[in-house]
C-alpha cells in the first residue's frame, strides 16, 4: 500500500486538516506551534508508531471546552496489483485509525459492510470465536484453519453478504501491508535514537523473512501448545466448582511481537581512547546524527525486491519522517540536509515528509509539494496547498511561508537570479508557464519571480540588482516601450548597458504582437473560452479572437466582447488569461518566445 495523503481529526491543534500530501519530498512548514510535528505525530499514529494519549485529544471549542470524542487520521492509499487480487480490494481504499476517548485505537476500512454484526470486528475475535462463526456461516473443514485463514475466509464472506457501505474492521492481514515509518528528530541530540529509528526498517524487515516468520510460527504454537498443558488443572478447578459445566477448554492466544529495543554506539579515537557522547558537544553530535541520515539510504534500497519472483510479496512503502533537520546548522549543512532528503526520496518506494523552518528547504522542492501549516485565531490548525490549480496566486502564499519562518530577506540574499514582471498577470501565470517548459518550478530553478506591479518599480528594482551584480531579468510587454518614455531603447542602453538586450526583455517584439495575452493563438482562446465561458448566443470560434488582433489592444478587446457575450465572463485580466494557461498541457504548448525567454533564465540562474 502507498499512503498518497492523510487527513487528521481532533489530534492536538489538528482539530480537522485534510489532505496532507505525501510526496518525494513533502515540505512541512509553518510558525512554531502551527501543528508541523502534531501532523508528524498523527502520521506515525496511523501507522501504528506512536501511541496515544491523552494530551493529544483535541480540546473542543477553546481550552475550557473540553476533549474532543474521538480523534482519527484517515489515509488514502493506493494498492498494487498484487495487494488487490491479494485482499479483493480496488486500486484506491481508505483506512482510517480511530480512538475514542478510552484511547484503544483501531484500524478501520471504507467499503462494503457485513449486513451480519458479528462479522465487522473480527480482529478482536480469538480463535475459538473464530472458528464458530466460520462452521455457522457454512465453512465445513474451520477447525482444521489457522486464525490467519479463518480471518481471511469470514471477511471474504462478509463482503459478499454485505448491501451497504461504511466503516468496518480492516483485514488484520493486511495490516501487514501498512507503510513503515522511520522518524529522525533534528532536535534530538543523541545520535543513538537516529540509528535506533534507521536499525528499525531493517529490523521489521527481518522479521518479515518467510523462513523467521516459520520460525515465530513454531514458537508460538510450542508455546500454546504448553500453556494448553499449564491450563489444564485450571480448567479442571473450574469442573469441580461449577457442577453445571461441562466442559472447559482454554485456548491461550500466543503472539510474538519484535521491537528493537535499543541501539547502542561505542565510538574510538585511532588512539583507543572512547569517545563519550554525553560529553561531545553539539556540533560533533549532528554531525554524527547526519551521517546516520545519510547512510539510512543504502538502508533503505531493498536489495532482494522479491528477487523476480513474480509470486513474492512486493517491498513495502517506507515514509522517512525528518523533524526540523536543520535546526542548529548553518546554510552550507542545510543544503547538504536537502541532497540527503533528495537522495532518500528517489528511492524505489520510499516518501519523505519533511517538517521544517528553512526557506532553504522550502525553496529546494516543487511548490507543489509544500504544505502551510499554521494557527487560526481559534488556535486551530489551517492548511494551505501550494501551486494546485485552485491556489493560482500560489507566489502569494510563498511570500506568507518567508514571513511565518523570518526569513523575509532569504530570497534577496540567496537566490540565483531574479525575474522581474510588469505586473499581476504575468505575476500568476509565469510560474505555471515556466514549469510546463521548463519541466520544474521556478524556485528549483534558484529562480525567484518579482512582481513590481508596474513598469516603473519593474525597472528601478532590475537596475538596482544589476548595479549591484546580481543575475536578473526584466520581462516588460513591447507596447512599453511606445507607451512610456523610461522604456525608450536609449534608457535602458543607459540603465543596463551592453547586457541590455540580456536584462530588458521586450515580450513580443520576436512574434509581432504588444502584449503577453497576444501570444496565444486563437484556436487555444477558442478552446478556452468554451470551457470557460460559454457563449450565450452560440459557440467561441478562432475568427472571434482573431478580429481583435488588428485592434488597438488584443486583451481589451477579447475582455470586453466576453463580458457582453458570456454571462460567465471572467472577473479581469487576470484572471481570463489563468484560465488559458491551467489548460495548457505540453511544452509545446507554451508560446515559442516564452520558452526562449525561460531557457535564457536557466542560464542567467546557473
Amino acid at each position: 500500500m502507498h499512503l498518497e495523503t492523510y487527513s487528521v481529526c481532533g489530534f492536538r491543534s489538528l482539530a480537522d486538516v485534510t489532505g496532507i500530501p505525501i510526496s518525494s519530498p513533502t515540505i512541512v512548514a509553518g510558525p512554531n506551534d502551527g501543528g508541523k510535528s502534531a501532523a508528524l505525530s498523527a502520521l506515525m499514529f496511523l501507522l501504528d508508531s506512536y501511541t496515544l494519549t491523552e494530551d493529544d485529544r483535541s480540546y473542543q471549542s477553546g481550552e475550557s471546552g473540553g476533549r474532543c470524542e474521538g480523534t482519527e487520521v484517515l489515509g488514502e492509499f493506493r494498492l498494487d496489483s498484487w495487494e488487490q487480487q491479494r485482499f479483493g480490494l480496488p486500486l484506491q481504499v481508505k483506512i482510517r485509525r480511530y480512538a475514542d476517548a478510552d484511547l484503544a485505537p483501531r484500524y478501520e476500512i471504507w467499503g462494503a459492510i457485513p449486513d451480519n454484526e458479528e462479522l465487522r470486528d473480527l480482529a478482536s475475535l480469538q480463535v475459538p470465536a473464530l472458528r464458530a462463526l466460520a462452521s455457522k456461516f457454512g465453512h465445513t473443514s474451520a477447525s482444521k484453519l489457522t486464525k490467519p485463514l479463518l480471518q481471511e475466509w469470514l471477511t471474504e464472506y462478509g463482503r459478499m453478504h454485505s448491501s451497504r457501505s461504511g466503516w468496518s474492521g480492516m483485514p488484520p492481514a493486511l495490516m501487514a501491508r501498512l507503510p513503515r515509518i522511520a522518524e529522525f528528530d533534528g532536535n534530538s541530540e543523541n545520535p543513538e535514537v537516529a540509528i535506533r529509528s534507521a536499525l528499525t526498517l531493517r529490523f521489521k524487515d527481518y522479521l518479515a523473512e518467510a523462513s523467521v516468520q516459520d520460525r515465530v510460527r513454531a514458537l508460538e504454537d510450542g508455546a500454546r501448545e504448553q500453556l494448553r498443558i499449564e491450563a489444564k488443572p485450571l480448567a479442571d478447578h473450574i469442573l469441580e466448582r461449577c457442577s453445571d459445566i461441562a466442559t472447559v477448554t482454554v485456548e491461550p492466544d500466543v503472539r510474538f511481537t519484535g521491537a528493537l529495543g535499543s541501539a547502542s554506539l561505542r565510538l574510538e579515537r585511532a588512539s583507543g581512547e572512547q569517545v563519550r557522547l554525553d560529553h561531545s558537544g553539539r556540533g560533533s553530535l549532528r554531525r554524527i546524527s547526519m551521517a546516520v541520515w545519510e547512510g539510512t539510504t543504502d538502508l533503505l534500497t531493498d536489495p532482494e525486491d522479491g528477487d523476480g519472483d513474480p509470486d513474492a510479496e512486493p517491498p513495502l512503502q517506507v515514509i522517512v519522517a525528518y523533524d526540523e533537520p536543520d535546526t542548529h546548522l548553518d546554510y552550507h549543512f542545510q543544503r547538504e540536509v536537502m541532497s540527503i532528503i533528495r537522495r532518500q526520496a528517489a528511492a524505489d518506494h520510499v516518501s519523505v515528509i519533511v517538517a521544517t523552518h528553512s526557506m532553504n528547504l522550502i525553496d529546494g522542492v516543487d511548490i507543489r509539494d509544500v504544505v502551510l501549516l499554521s494557527l487560526n485565531d481559534a488556535r486551530r490548525t489551517v492548511m494551505q496547498r501550494l501551486g494546485s490549480a485552485e491556489h493560482v496566486e500560489f507566489d502569494r502564499h510563498l511570500g506568507t511561508i518567508a514571513a511565518a519562518v523570518g526569513l523575509r530577506n532569504s530570497v534577496l540574499l540567496h537566490e540565483r537570479c531574479f525575474f522581474a514582471v510588469e505586473g499581476e498577470t504575468e505575476r500568476l501565470v509565469m510560474p505555471i508557464l515556466f514549469s510546463l517548459s521548463e519541466g520544474m518550478s521556478l524556485q528549483a530553478a534558484g529562480i525567484a519571480l518579482w512582481a513590481c506591479g508596474g513598469n516603473d518599480g519593474a525597472l528601478r528594482l532590475a537596475s538596482y540588482l544589476h548595479r549591484h551584480g546580481r543575475s536578473v531579468m526584466l520581462m516588460i510587454d513591447a507596447d512599453s516601450e511606445n507607451n512610456s518614455k523610461i522604456f525608450k531603447r536609449a534608457n535602458l542602453n543607459g540603465h543596463f548597458g551592453q547586457d541590455r538586450q540580456k536584462v530588458a526583455r521586450l515580450l513580443g517584439e520576436h512574434s509581432g504582437v504588444d502584449e503577453l495575452e497576444a501570444l496565444f493563438d486563437n484556436d487555444t482562446w477558442a478552446r478556452t473560452a468554451n470551457a470557460a465561458w460559454p457563449c450565450d448566443d452560440g459557440t467561441w470560434t478562432s475568427d472571434d479572437f482573431d478580429a481583435h488582433r488588428h485592434g488597438k489592444k488584443f486583451s481589451a478587446g477579447v475582455e470586453g466582447m466576453l463580458r457582453e457575450r458570456s454571462s460567465q465572463h471572467p472577473s479581469g485580466k487576470p484572471a481570463m488569461l489563468m484560465e488559458v494557461v491551467v489548460r495548457l498541457a505540453r511544452q509545446e504548448n507554451v508560446p515559442f518566445e516564452l520558452r526562449d525567454i525561460f531557457a535564457d533564465l536557466r542560464k542567467l540562474a546557473g
